[in-house]
């Protein structure tokens, strides 16, 4: 019922603002390091692909930008992990 009211009064839902800040997020990224937030959010899908292997993440909680000083840019990837996998050399052989 709340859920209904919000949407109809134009509240949004936490989703929906976390959503929001990371597509803020990525266009900063872009801003700083001349990379597309296209090419972020591949790298984003990328990582959670590959991690995901080894690990069960919390890819809403995931966060991963870039870092640029006078000399350098870093990739800075914040990612919580829930679990480690411990099938990962069965899953390796099946897959």
């Amino acid at each position: 019922m709340w859920e209904l009211l919000f949407r109809v009064l134009g509240k949004h839902t936490p989703n929906s603002r976390i959503h929001a800040k990371e597509r803020l997020r990525l266009v900063l990224v872009h801003d700083r390091a001349s990379i597309s937030p296209y090419l972020m959010n591949r790298l984003k899908e990328d990582l959670i692909r590959v991690i995901s292997n080894y690990m069960i993440i919390d890819e809403e909680g995931m966060e991963v930008h870039l870092d640029q000083d006078e000399q350098e840019v870093a990739l800075i990837a914040s990612i919580p992990i829930k679990k480690i996998r411990r099938d990962y050399m069965e899953r390796a052989q099946t897959s």
